[in-house]
């Protein structure tokens, strides 16, 4: 179907043994030592010091990273069969595919105690502590998945489009965008592209498509839509998706190629809605803390509580950006997504891709882990599942693993199963001693050695 626009244009508290504070690093986060900022402190306005911590903080300068493998299932939640992905199980499915996965570092933090996974062990005495999240909110896609771990709990779901977008919705948005429209129906979009991409370089037409999520997705081809065209037409269309059809992302999707080969690039944008009420983020802004996302996290959030939006387009980039944080001292949170699992592998039903991705992340973890500093520590979770062995090509309502590793985490802690992905949250603002979520209970005291 198509349709032509209209017609006009943790105060750590002192053991025996511990070095005195004066005696730890005093070098603030925003300190250079080579003379010249860094990447992630260029231009960035100088933050209030933070407030002493007087609850369950290590010391003034405790980190987390807390690094989300964007659609890393680990099994179906009870209500799955709600969502269409009753027997989905991504890490488990994508292990038998593989014949086994290799990934030493994740098993030694307790993966394998979790759930059985070819290839990997269930070791006696993990090295770190390891539970099973659950998301309470209503949904599967990424910003409830995030937006949870931060503290809110949605109980109705984002609205879906399943036979597609209203016509009145679309034809005002092209008369504002100053284009047509093509496809306004539910699909992959790597066949969606395929289908309608010529169609689209003839007529300048955008392509308009949803998938079983809360997306308004747009796709134009990089060589007929300029890529800050089409970055405000998801603006536009941000703006206009309200009320009733506040869609939880609107996304931009161009693509390069031609006809019968086209592909989709890196230069994807996410454009969430501005989160409804104050999140643990923007609880540790305020408080004074520095909170630096990696990825696609800073959209997810529509920018609300981050003070350092790092955008990264692969795996290996958020990866080098993790290495380039963690050899600097630093304070507050670092909240990273490393989508590849997701985008390239789970969407695209491809579990060869997606084994590889895990064993490549696990080798940069195992160089990670003992690069944190005392009063570090590294989160491991998921947003949601994308099992890439079933029919489906959209995210499967599944739990997710949490692996808690650092210097000063209680190894071998069983953190069982938790009742919400705010527990994250509600940890976080345990640690920092900032007000806690309405949601959420913090495992803290669990994993604190």
């Amino acid at each position: 179907m198509e349709r032509d626009a209209p017609v006009r244009g943790h105060v750590h508290h002192r053991q025996a043994g511990d070095p005195p504070l004066s005696a730890r690093r005093t070098r603030r986060p925003h300190d250079d030592p080579g003379g010249r900022a860094s990447r992630v402190d260029r231009g960035r306005r100088r933050l209030p010091a933070p407030a002493r911590c007087v609850g369950h903080c290590w010391s003034e300068d405790v980190r987390v990273f807390l690094v989300v493998l964007d659609g890393v299932g680990m099994g179906e939640m009870p209500d799955a069969s709600q969502y269409g992905d009753q027997g989905s199980h991504t890490l488990r499915h994508v292990a038998e595919f593989a014949g086994g996965l290799r990934v030493p570092a994740m098993e030694s933090l307790g993966l394998g105690t979790l759930v059985e996974l070819p290839g990997v062990r269930p070791v006696k005495s993990p090295l770190g502590a390891r539970g099973r999240m659950t998301e309470r909110s209503a949904g599967k896609d990424s910003t409830t998945g995030h937006w949870e771990m931060m503290g809110i709990v949605l109980d109705k779901a984002f609205p879906t489009y399943p036979s597609g977008f209203p016509l009145p919705l679309l034809e005002s948005w092209c008369e504002r965008v100053g284009r047509g429209w093509l496809g306004n129906c539910t699909a992959s979009g790597t066949e969606i592209i395929n289908r309608l991409g010529q169609q689209h370089q003839e007529t300048g037409r955008y392509i308009v498509y949803t998938s079983a999520d809360s997306v308004f997705q747009i796709a134009a081809h990089e060589s007929t839509v300029p890529l800050e065209e089409l970055y405000g037409a998801c603006r536009t269309a941000r703006e206009m998706l309200s009320g009733e059809h506040a869609v939880g992302r609107v996304i931009a999707r161009p693509f390069v190629g031609v006809p019968g080969e086209y592909k989709r690039t890196s230069n994807r944008r996410d454009f969430s809605l501005v989160p409804f009420e104050p999140t643990v983020l923007d609880r540790l802004k305020t408080a004074g803390h520095r909170t630096v996302t990696v990825g696609k996290v800073d959209d997810l959030f529509a920018g609300s509580g981050v003070t350092d939006p790092i955008h990264t387009k692969s795996n290996d980039e958020g990866a080098a950006v993790l290495f380039d944080l963690v050899s600097k001292p630093g304070e507050g949170l670092v909240f990273a997504n490393l989508v590849d699992f997701d985008t390239q592998y789970g969407h695209r039903n491809d579990p060869a891709g997606f084994a590889r991705a895990l064993e490549a992340w696990d080798e940069q973890l195992a160089r990670l882990l003992p690069m944190l500093r005392d009063d570090e520590m590294i989160w491991i979770t998921a947003d949601h599942g994308n099992d890439p062995t079933t029919p489906s090509t959209d995210h499967s309502r599944e739990y997710t693993p949490l692996l808690v590793a650092g210097p000063r985490v209680r190894a071998g802690r069983d953190l069982g199963t938790r009742e919400t992905f705010a527990d994250l949250g509600a940890t976080l603002a345990d640690v920092f001693s900032i007000p806690a979520p309405r949601h959420g209970r913090s495992f803290l005291g669990e994993v604190r050695a």
